[in-house]
């Protein structure tokens, strides 16, 4: 595992037990998925990488915009489906068919394969990266290395 996501693996699990909260980012107090990541990435590199607009719950389902995938795309390297990595951003389908709406950072791979993410009506938690899970996964994405 890279250093960048030991980082990223031990800041999200500082956020494990924070309340999932809609729309929120606030560390203990509470954390949608989006605001997990955010959380993440303010504790490694300092600032978040862009404003983030208001969101609803269905996530650009109606329009069909895979709005997630476009801004990790901006901000972090996608990776193939082979190349699993500990401290991956992980982008799930909750539905076939529908957006990617759901993030994680894989926490463990291999046998023990676990990721973090908040989930409404469990907060942020560490879950084995199970098979129903597994499925659902749209993409991976490593981390950036910070500049010199």
């Amino acid at each position: 595992m890279t250093a960048i996501a030991s980082e990223v693996v031990a800041e999200a699990r500082r956020w494990i037990g924070t309340p999932y909260l809609h729309q929120a980012s606030a560390l203990g107090a509470g954390a949608d998925c989006l605001g997990l990541l955010r959380g993440v990435w303010r504790g490694v590199y300092g600032r978040e990488p862009e404003a983030v607009p208001v969101y609803g719950w269905d996530w650009s389902e109606v329009s069909g915009e895979e709005r997630l995938w476009q801004a990790a795309r901006r901000h972090l390297a996608e990776r193939g489906a082979g190349e699993a990595g500990a401290g991956d951003l992980l982008l799930f389908r909750m539905r076939t068919g529908a957006v990617a709406r759901h993030l994680g950072i894989a926490s463990d791979i291999g046998a023990g394969a676990a990721f973090i993410h908040s989930y409404s009506g469990h907060g942020v938690i560490e879950s084995p990266l199970s098979a129903a899970w597994a499925r659902r996964i749209a993409a991976r994405f490593s981390f950036p290395e910070r500049s010199l």
